[in-house]
C-alpha cells in the first residue's frame, strides 16, 4: 500500500475520531450558517411585508396649504400626524422615517397651474430601516401628481396620451436563477471561503499539532518520502474539506426549499447536478487550501502560531467578491485562471444557469492545479526542513 494512502487514512481516522473538530467541520458552518441566513431572510421579509401592509403614518407639515392632497393620502392608507418640533431631529433619531413638508406657497402655485412643491425629509443612511417607506411615500406622491396631471388635461379638452409620447416596453431576458441576488453575491464567497480554509484544524493539527506531541519527528523517520507524507497529510484536508462543501451545498439546497424566506432574491434553488458542477469548481481551492495551510503548518513553530495566519487567509476568498462589488466587469477568458476570482466567475455561471465551455472549464481547472502543484513543491520543501521534527 502506497505511503500517502497509509497517512492519509491515518490522519482521516484521527479527524473523524475528534468529535469538536467534526462539529465545527460539518455542523457548525455547513448547517448553522444556512439556517442562519435563511432564518434572518425570513424575518427580514416578514417585517418588510408588515411595514408595506400596515397604515403608514406620515407625519405632515403644512396640512392646511393642501388639504385635497392630504384627504387623497388619508384615503390610500395613510394616517397623518402632527409634525414634530425638530422634523430633522426626530428623523435622525428614528422617530419617524419620513416627514413630509408642503410649501408655504403650495395653493398659489396649484391655483395658477404652476407645480406646487413639497418635500420629503429622510435620513438616506438608514436604507434598510426608512428605505421601504420612502419608497411607498413616492409612489402616493407620484400617483396623486399623475392623477391631477391628467385631470387638468381633461379639463383643458386634452387627451392625457398628449403626454406621453413615448410607450415604453420592458423586457426582462434575466432568467429566474439569475434572479438570486443573494446566490450571487453571497454564496459564492461563502463556498470559496469554505472550500479554502475548512480543513484549517486537521491541516495544523496534522503537522504543528504532531509537532506538539512529538507523534510527527517517528512519522519522518519511517521509510516513507517526505513528500508521500506531505501529499497524504494534503489529501486527508482536502477530503475532509470536500466533504464539509458538499453538505454546505446540500443545506443550502434542502433549507431554502423548506424554510419560506418569501423573497425571491434569499432564494437558493440550484438543482442537484449543478452541485456536481460546483464542487468540481472548488476542487482546485479546496486543494489549494489544504496546501497552503499544511505548507504554513510546517513553517510555523507552533498550534498557536500556525492559527496567528487564519485573518489573513480569510480575506484571500474576499478579494474576488469585493472587487466585482465595486468594479462589475464582463467575464473574460484570463480571468477565469484568476485564483478565486475564476472560481468566483464559474460559481456564478453555474447559478445563473448560463453556459460554461469546454475551454472555461479547463482554463479554470488547469490554472488551478498548476498553482497547487507550486504550492506543493513549497510545502515539500519546507517538510525537508530538519527543524521540523522538534518540537520547540
Amino acid at each position: 500500500m502506497s505511503a500517502w494512502w497509509t497517512v492519509m487514512r491515518k490522519e482521516l481516522l484521527d479527524a473523524f475520531r475528534d468529535r469538536r473538530m467534526v462539529m465545527m467541520a460539518f455542523l457548525l458552518m455547513p448547517v448553522a450558517v444556512p439556517l442562519l441566513i435563511a432564518g434572518l431572510g425570513s424575518i427580514g421579509a416578514k417585517r418588510q411585508a408588515e411595514k408595506l401592509e400596515k397604515t403608514l403614518e406620515l407625519p405632515v407639515i403644512g396640512v392646511e396649504h393642501a388639504p385635497n392632497l392630504v384627504a387623497w393620502l388619508g384615503t390610500n392608507d395613510v394616517r397623518v400626524l402632527p409634525p414634530p418640533p425638530d422634523p430633522d431631529a426626530a428623523v435622525r433619531a428614528q422617530e419617524h422615517a419620513v416627514v413630509l413638508r408642503i410649501d408655504p406657497g403650495y395653493a398659489d402655485d396649484w391655483r395658477a397651474g404652476r407645480p406646487a412643491s413639497v418635500e420629503l425629509i429622510y435620513d438616506s443612511s438608514r436604507p434598510m430601516q426608512s428605505g421601504a417607506t420612502i419608497s411607498r411615500v413616492r409612489a402616493l406622491l407620484g400617483g396623486y401628481d399623475r392623477q391631477v396631471g391628467t385631470l387638468r388635461l381633461i379639463a383643458r379638452g386634452i387627451h392625457p396620451s398628449v403626454m406621453q409620447p413615448l410607450r415604453i416596453g420592458d423586457r426582462d431576458v434575466a432568467t429566474p436563477d439569475s434572479r438570486f441576488d443573494f446566490a450571487q453575491q453571497m454564496l459564492p464567497y461563502l463556498l470559496l471561503l469554505l472550500a479554502f480554509i475548512g480543513g484549517m484544524q486537521l491541516a495544523i493539527d496534522a503537522t504543528a499539532g504532531e509537532r506538539e506531541r512529538q507523534s510527527l519527528e517517528p512519522l519522518l523517520a519511517t521509510p516513507a518520502s517526505r513528500e508521500a507524507i506531505i501529499s497524504g497529510k494534503i489529501l486527508a484536508t482536502a477530503v475532509f474539506t470536500l466533504l464539509s462543501v458538499l453538505i454546505t451545498l446540500v443545506m443550502f439546497r434542502v433549507v431554502f426549499a423548506f424554510v419560506p424566506t418569501g423573497h425571491a432574491d434569499l432564494s437558493v434553488e440550484v438543482p442537484w447536478p449543478a452541485l456536481a458542477r460546483l464542487l468540481v469548481v472548488v476542487l482546485p481551492v479546496v486543494l489549494l487550501g489544504a496546501t497552503v495551510l499544511t505548507a504554513l503548518a510546517a513553517f510555523a513553530r507552533s498550534h498557536r502560531e500556525a492559527q496567528g495566519y487564519l485573518p489573513l487567509l480569510m480575506f484571500l476568498p474576499m478579494l474576488p467578491t469585493l472587487y466585482l462589488m465595486v468594479s462589475p466587469v464582463k467575464t473574460q477568458l484570463w480571468m477565469l485562471a484568476v485564483p478565486f476570482l475564476g472560481q468566483n466567475q464559474m460559481i456564478l455561471r453555474i447559478l445563473r444557469s448560463e453556459p460554461v465551455t469546454a475551454t472555461d472549464w479547463a482554463v479554470s481547472l488547469g490554472a488551478g492545479l498548476v498553482l497547487v502543484l507550486a504550492v506543493w513543491w513549497i510545502a515539500a520543501r519546507l517538510y525537508h526542513r530538519e527543524q521540523l521534527a522538534a518540537s520547540s
